[in-house]
């Protein structure tokens, strides 16, 4: 069986708060909290900072890491974490994807609320409050945000692997189609 590892995480802090979105702003960000899904172990897995590199390893091993937004911001964060080059990680990046057709960028959410009926239980700012505020249930609303966000990218990718096409709400409220193809991705998802 071929390993789909789901991917997100949150960090501890802002753009604002370490000088803008420049290249060398995003490993200041610091991981908060990481979350994966393996379809081969069928189950999550939450890091914080002190294990980065144990998620990294999982990313590094996958046959493919799916996420949405990952390649230029996830993958950045993280990049403060190891010397590997994780843009060499066979990666399906859904935002990047519909991007290409769109030629506009849609948010996770977008796409969730339309094409699976679900939205997102929060946003980053939420999470960056929650490290702020400390204590171990915020650092749980962290982690059950991020699990959340990993389930919805999942169902997200294999309804468009399935069913070759995902749904959004233009800006006049219309419901649109964007056709993908994600046949290598979809290679990889059971029926």
């Amino acid at each position: 069986m071929k390993n789909i590892v789901y991917f997100d995480l949150e960090t501890q802090k802002s753009f604002d708060e370490v000088g803008g979105r420049s290249a060398e702003h995003f490993r200041q960000l610091r991981l908060s909290v990481g979350v994966t899904y393996s379809t081969r172990d069928e189950q999550y897995r939450i890091f914080h900072e002190g294990n980065a590199h144990e998620m990294i390893q999982q990313l590094m091993r996958a046959d493919l890491v799916v996420g949405h937004n990952i390649l230029s911001f996830d993958y950045k964060v993280l990049s403060a974490y190891t010397a590997f080059d994780l843009d060499q990680i066979p990666t399906l990046d859904t935002l990047v994807e519909i991007e290409k057709i769109l030629k506009h960028r849609l948010s996770l959410d977008a796409i969730a609320k339309v094409t699976l009926g679900n939205s997102k239980i929060a946003d980053g700012m939420d999470a960056i409050k929650w490290w702020r505020a400390g204590g171990d249930e915020n650092i749980l609303k962290i982690a059950e945000y991020c699990c959340y966000d990993v389930k919805i990218t999942k169902l997200v990718h294999e309804y468009g692997c399935r069913h070759g096409e995902l749904y959004y709400n233009d800006r006049f409220g219309q419901r649109r189609t964007v056709k993908i193809s994600w046949q290598n991705a979809g290679a990889l998802v059971s029926a």
